[in-house]
């Protein structure tokens, strides 16, 4: 399905039913790493998984920034009159996430994995892998990962959703960064996932899917 966001096409696809849950992929992916997770969370959520801007079925674009996707999920929710919504954003998807959820009161539940506040947030040898990489290939969405976020505290406070913060434990995102984002959102919740690392629990695996439905039950 289409929606037309900010003159963009968001490409989405919508399964299940019940309450409503948007879900955000990483950099370079599609909604469709979230297969496994939708088939663990259809009876329950209304699953709405989009392709963010220059990635998958959306619209292509030149560059990307993180301020610009959050405002797209803002406009996606606010077109298809979505609320009390929880939110899933993985990696740079959990990066939108934050923005989002600072601006926008339709989000009602906030769960992120893998999600860092600046590019020193990634591990050093995984910054220098994304410079060598961005050096051979000039992609635009390695560009934005070692340029970008600058999540200040102050955003992390205005969140008022209930959060769930996660990372592997060997994670590429430092563990005190992502410690930092659960001490500063109010009421958050941490949980390192033990011998997991930035994706193993979430690309085309059910695990996540339960660890949203678990959150949301209680």
């Amino acid at each position: 399905m289409i929606a037309h966001i900010n003159d963009l096409e968001l490409y989405y696809e919508k399964t299940g039913t019940g309450k409503t849950l948007v879900m955000l992929h990483g950099n370079g992916e599609d909604h469709s790493i979230f297969d496994e997770a939708v088939e663990v969370l259809k009876q329950d959520f209304m699953c709405y998984c989009i392709d963010s801007r220059g990635h998958g079925m959306s619209s292509p674009v030149d560059e990307f920034h993180y301020d610009d996707m959050a405002d797209d999920v803002i406009d996606f929710l606010d077109e298809m009159d979505l609320s009390d919504v929880t939110l899933y954003g993985f990696s740079d998807g959990g990066i939108i996430g934050l923005i989002a959820a600072a601006k926008c009161d339709r989000i009602k539940n906030l769960i992120i994995s893998g999600a860092n506040l600046d590019p020193g947030g990634v591990k050093f040898h995984w910054r220098l892998l994304f410079r060598m990489m961005y050096l051979f290939g000039r992609d635009p969405k390695i560009k934005l990962m070692f340029r970008e976020p600058d999540i200040k505290d102050e955003t992390l406070k205005k969140i008022r959703a209930k959060t769930l913060v996660l990372a592997g434990s060997n994670d590429l995102i430092v563990e005190k960064q992502t410690r930092h984002i659960a001490e500063t959102i109010p009421g958050a919740e941490l949980r390192i996932m033990d011998g997991e690392d930035h994706g193993s629990y979430i690309i085309h695996k059910t695990k996540i899917g339960e660890s949203i439905r678990d959150f949301c039950s209680h």
